[in-house]
């Protein structure tokens, strides 16, 4: 009865990850994961056709985590933007780019075309993006959702966020919001299931996320040149428009 009671003790001390995945090595079995869920993906975009944007797109960004990308998306009056960046999070309906200056959000229904940029390398600089926690993949058998929900990385790697849920993790944070009419600058407030909801001073806007076409973050001075251009601008058409009820 001891034995049997010391056997469980050890068990649950040192507890075991589940058996391997194949019988081929290693980079056998991740080279199958791979082609399997290619196949898959061309499967399920032939069955419905609406869906090969989204999921191709979401394929190619996710094999360029944490590389530089170049993407080209419709802004205002369908003019074409082409925007370069680091894919930082790949969510279920929009991408994040980041570059030294600001972070981008891109829908992919606005994306026309997704590239790597000329010159550079398919691959990323790993030792800049490695999680050091030598006891990370114990955690994450044992403890996942407690230990994912810890850290934004592996939120963003195991979980498809909506721009709606992504947006809200940004409360206070200054932005510039482009739909296919107008550009929009305040600090997100939150979001609710249709709209974005910014503040800019006393001054409240409400977007609808579904006009969204690119979201970028502001720094100060570009901030502060954003809103003396609003404000002159609103002031101008306040001026010109009281010129023409008086006449």
């Amino acid at each position: 009865m001891n034995d049997k009671r010391e056997i469980v003790k050890r068990q649950n001390e040192n507890p075991s990850f589940s058996s391997p995945t194949s019988v081929g090595s290693e980079e056998e079995t991740r080279i199958l994961t791979d082609y399997i869920g290619q196949k898959n993906m061309f499967k399920i975009a032939e069955f419905h056709e609406p869906l090969r944007k989204t999921l191709t797109l979401k394929k190619f960004l996710k094999s360029k985590r944490n590389q530089q990308v170049v993407i080209s998306s419709f802004v205002e009056n369908d003019q074409t933007l082409k925007t370069e960046g680091k894919v930082a999070a790949i969510g279920r309906d929009f991408v994040m780019l980041t570059d030294l200056q600001r972070r981008i959000w891109i829908p992919y229904v606005f994306i026309e075309t997704a590239n790597i940029p000329f010159g550079f390398p398919t691959y990323s600089n790993t030792h800049q993006h490695h999680i050091y926690d030598n006891q990370l993949q114990r955690k994450l058998m044992l403890k996942f959702g407690e230990t994912v929900t810890k850290r934004e990385t592996l939120v963003q790697q195991f979980f498809e966020e909506t721009l709606r849920t992504n947006m809200n993790s940004w409360e206070g944070t200054w932005v510039e919001i482009v739909t296919s009419q107008e550009r929009f600058v305040g600090s997100i407030v939150k979001t609710t299931n249709d709209n974005i909801l910014l503040k800019r001073f006393s001054t409240s806007i409400s977007i609808r996320l579904e006009t969204i076409q690119y979201v970028s973050t502001l720094r100060v001075f570009p901030l502060l040149k954003k809103i003396v251009l609003i404000t002159f601008y609103a002031l101008y058409k306040k001026i010109k428009g009281g010129r023409k009820d008086g006449g």
